[in-house]
């Protein structure tokens, strides 16, 4: 049912009867028109007040003028109008877009009919500092994101609406139609549409090109239905399908089988995968080319299937090493690759490049991505380097050969400067750009002499395999471009985002996309508090004090460390416990509040090592900032991700993206604890401690799954439905949902006895998978771990592997179908969780100072924000069950008996006040569940008080 409000974006049909003919638009009808509130949308030429750069303009207009238009807005390429669009909805209207599985748009905030705001002066242009935005990863197309709803589309959708042709280089349309932006439609579907990038349709490319050319990107990458190219290339060289069967690899595993990593795993492709993937791929170049875009599409890197070894014997054809098997059989990895430097070479690649689209493209090529060449010889690198080129020219006279510049990063030690020259430089310069990928981290173009003249992109890579994490660099990504862009000869031409999976982390990539218009570093305490009010529609004072938080922890990440997500929920450790150090108990033991010490660090290398750059402490205060909020933000469109329209239209959703994100991750990390917890019991061989800590981890994980069943954009559901949606037949059904299946758990090959040295690389916190993979999969090792114990006997990691290896294929090969719907009331869920996992510190500490006896009965979780036993001193009486701590007025000495893991053993006292209501003496001894603060200044204060 249409709602009764909403914005539309509306086409002056009877004034440009051609916008009727335009393969990418409709008129929109039945809609509300607002003759009072127009926002018009007029291409400007190149060489007007852009000058030589991109730009666009957003002026003030007579509102007496046709449609009683009050906002003009201009810009050289539709690109460009889109950006200036939603730059102006932004920093005038309050809007804020994301993704739609990250809280899609919230338009609460759009000024009435007739109001819109003016800018200051006449008029405001932003010009591009560097010409080129950038967008995707090759492995993006491959990892997992689903969209959790579609609300609002229209407001994404339309904006390609702008242009129809494009007549030349210069992208200016062939017709300039009249739009009035009277706002935007929404739509809700009966049916929740759900999908990812590489299950996507036409229908999802069509919405996040648009969002693209609303974030300014105007060099995406376009590697969509490549294979069916493929097979007619080779083909051509007699290679026939059931070789290529071997070649190609899985839907869910294509970008991997593309960089010549691996064949055939989660293959083959049926046919009827290649034409459907290469009519899409038709679809999304015509888009984002009529939007001005330029399409960096894939050229020949030299991988070539097994049958070129029979068909051309006498060519330079190699196979490559061992890439991440378990037992070194090359029946998955180990693809072929030509030499360049062989004349057949060419040839391939000619053919290739001259069987794509007759677009104006930039061709991308990674041949030795992760492949280290066979010699470190400038020369020999050289020719390769040339040779790679003329494939890429021969084909396209205009190429211009884009290369991520991770190999530089990822294997340092072969690339040094004569062997990254002999690359760089065996291109003519201006025919080729590198991708400084991990700039935001690990910036190459700091270390290379600006990658010794040749054009770079800075890039922020930010997430790897699609993980579930809140983490960020946004001091890095505010200023980094800024400061490599007016660096010392700098050879910067542009900014992109190059994470492996999307649909994460909004206040991230809405600073980085901006960064492809400012010229300036960004203050981003001030641009948070802005961004706070635009994405939930309203000020509010907790929200922005837990920004700040947010800002200066979880979205400050300095360590230089590459963030997987390695939590031990997620991960789990596939050790046996004797591989703890010897150290590690004492260690945890001592610590000392103020100095922060990463326990982590203390265990064995076999140990997967979570990322924790912050203090959990102040992240959880941020989200009990969240919680105190819940009421007056629960109309937020961001802050509640829900699905039926009317809660929508009217305010009222109570789906909460951020809200669970912040508390999911909370809980994960405080899990991380609790294994250890468990390890430690085990090492002092306490079989009581160490069942108390298996079901509280085994807890834990039932809690997050009920907390993301309560949202739509944490479900798993939705990944599976998507995958076998594009099937046509039972075959492709069953073989698209393993690919899905097996993508987000063991990932690649194993044995009865040996793990994929891949598993979980691609996990995420979804409902469905915590409860059907990681929480059996815990148990089971739990389980083990326990036997142990009671039989005296060291633990079996063989049988333990056997164990999980085996339940995990059994489940890629499931069939149970898992919900596409949430369930629960997300800000009453987390209120819970809250209540029980993270008691408020403050409120301990009144407990203490002001006097016990109001709080007689009071009890604080085992796992709580303070982790205590308590007792009387001198008169056996209130001790405190196993679970924490029972107080009651006294007026001896208190005595606060600490939980086994972190200050000794149960036996250890500290004393901590005397008299009813004494003062606290050692503050500093309370230790936090979460990571050691010093609470010193809190008990000062609450003392004064």
């Amino acid at each position: 049912m249409a709602p009764k409000f909403g914005l539309v974006l509306e086409i002056d049909c009877e004034a440009f009867p051609s916008a009727k003919n335009s393969s990418i638009s409709e008129c929109a009808t039945g809609s509300i028109a607002w003759a009072e509130s127009v926002i018009v949308l007029l291409p400007l030429l190149q060489g007007g007040v852009c000058g030589d750069s991109s730009c666009f303009r957003i002026s003030n207009v007579d509102g007496s003028s046709k449609g009683g238009a009050e906002i003009l807005i201009q810009g050289n390429t539709a690109v460009e109008l889109a950006s200036g669009l939603h730059w102006y909805l932004k920093y005038w209207c309050g809007v804020h877009i994301s993704w739609d599985k990250t809280g899609g748009a919230q338009l609460a905030s759009v000024p009435s009919p007739g109001s819109l705001p003016r800018v200051k002066g006449t008029a405001v242009k932003v010009e591009r500092p560097v010409p080129w935005n950038y967008y995707q990863n090759v492995v993006t197309s491959s990892c997992e994101f689903f969209r959790g709803l579609e609300f609002c589309s229209a407001l994404v959708v339309s904006v390609s609406l702008i242009v129809t042709n494009v007549l030349n280089s210069r992208n200016i349309p062939e017709i300039l139609p009249f739009y009035s932006l009277h706002g935007f439609q929404c739509s809700f579907p009966d049916k929740i549409p759900v999908d990812s990038f590489v299950w996507w349709d036409w229908r999802r490319w069509e919405k996040e090109i648009d969002w693209m050319a609303l974030q300014g990107i105007n060099l995406p990458l376009a590697f969509t239905g490549q294979e069916a190219v493929w097979q007619k290339v080779f083909k051509s060289f007699n290679v026939t399908d059931r070789d290529l069967d071997d070649f190609f690899g899985g839907p869910a595993f294509l970008a991997w089988a593309r960089m010549g990593n691996l064949h055939a795993w989660g293959g083959p492709l049926s046919q009827n995968w290649l034409d459907q993937q290469l009519a899409l791929q038709k679809k999304i170049l015509s888009r984002m080319i009529e939007l001005g875009m330029v399409p960096v599409l894939p050229s020949f890197s030299g991988n070539v299937p097994v049958a070129f070894k029979k068909l051309f014997p006498s060519a330079s054809i190699t196979r490559l090493g061992e890439w991440n098997t378990v037992d070194g059989n090359p029946r998955w990895c180990c693809t072929y690759i030509l030499d360049p430097s062989d004349a057949l070479f060419i040839d391939v690649g000619q053919a290739f490049i001259k069987q794509q689209m007759k677009v104006k493209v930039i061709s991308f090529s990674d041949t030795f991505n992760e492949n280290t060449p066979p010699t470190n010889e400038p020369a020999y690198i050289s020719s390769l380097g040339s040779a790679i080129y003329q494939a890429m020219s021969r084909g396209n006279k205009d190429a211009v050969w884009l290369m991520q510049g991770w190999l530089f990063y990822s294997d340092a030690a072969f690339w040094k400067e004569s062997q990254m020259k002999a690359l760089l430089h065996s291109v003519p310069i201006g025919k080729m750009m590198v991708l400084d990928l991990f700039a935001d981290v690990k910036p190459i173009w700091q270390t290379s002499s600006q990658f010794y003249g040749v054009p770079y992109i800075w890039c922020m890579l930010h997430n790897f395999g699609g993980n579930i994490e809140m983490y960020g660099v946004l001091d890095s990504i505010s200023s980094g471009p800024i400061d490599a862009r007016t660096s010392y000869n700098s050879t910067m031409v542009g900014v992109g985002m190059c994470m492996e999976g999307i649909e994460h982390n909004p206040v991230v990539y809405e600073l980085m996309s901006e960064m492809a218009f400012r010229s300036q570093k960004v203050e981003v305490e001030d641009w948070l508090k802005s961004y706070s009010y635009r994405r939930y529609g309203q000020s509010n004072v907790e929200i922005q004090k837990a920004w700040a938080i947010l800002y200066h922890t979880i979205y400050n990440c300095t360590d230089g460390i590459a963030d997987h997500n390695r939590d031990y929920i997620v991960e789990f450790p596939d050790i046996s416990p004797s591989s703890f150090s010897s150290q590690y108990s004492k260690r945890r033991s001592i610590s000392v509040v103020r100095k922060h010490p990463r326990f982590l660090g203390e265990v064995s290398a076999s140990l997967p090592q979570p990322h924790l750059w912050y203090s959990t402490a102040e992240a959880v205060k941020s989200l009990e900032l969240f919680l105190k909020a819940g009421d007056d933000l629960s109309e937020s469109l961001t802050y509640s991700s829900g699905y039926d329209s009317q809660l929508l239209i009217n305010g009222n959703a109570h789906r909460r993206y951020d809200l669970v994100d912040l508390a999911r991750q909370s809980l994960s990390k405080l899990a991380n604890k609790v294994y250890l917890d468990a390890m430690d019991s085990y090492q002092m061989r306490d079989s009581s401690d160490l069942n108390f800590h298996t079901k509280k981890f085994l807890e834990v994980i039932m809690d997050i799954e009920t907390l993301l069943a309560s949202d739509d954009n944490f479900l798993l559901g939705p990944w599976l439905e998507t995958a076998k949606s594009l099937a046509t037949t039972e075959d492709e059904r069953k073989q698209y949902e393993w690919n899905a299946r097996t993508q987000v758990t063991m990932w690649y090959d194993d044995t009865k006895t040996e793990q994929s040295k891949l598993h979980d690389y691609a996990n995420k916190f979804w409902s469905g998978l915590l409860k059907s993979y990681y929480h059996p999969r815990a148990s089971k090792y739990f389980t083990r771990l326990s036997r142990s114990l009671q039989e005296n006997r060291s633990f079996q990691l063989e049988e333990w592997r056997r164990d999980w290896i085996s339940y995990s294929n059994e489940w890629q090969s499931g069939k149970e179908l898992y919900p596409v719907k949430a369930t629960g009331d997300a800000l009453a869920i987390s209120r819970s969780l809250f209540a029980k996992y993270f008691r408020s510190l403050e409120q301990f500490l009144k407990v203490l100072l002001n006097g016990l006896s109001e709080h007689a009965g009071a009890t604080l979780p085992r796992y709580s924000y303070i982790c205590v036993q308590g007792g009387m001193s001198g008169d056996g009486h209130g001790n405190g069950d196993a679970y924490g701590s029972t107080m009651m007025k006294t007026r001896g000495a208190i005595k606060l008996r600490t939980c086994a893991s972190w200050f000794g053993r149960k036996e250890e006292t500290i004393n901590v006040g005397q008299h009813e209501a004494g003062p606290l003496r050692h503050m500093s001894d309370l230790a936090m569940i979460y990571d050691n603060v010093n609470v010193e200044p809190l008990a000062a204060e609450l003392i004064t008080q």
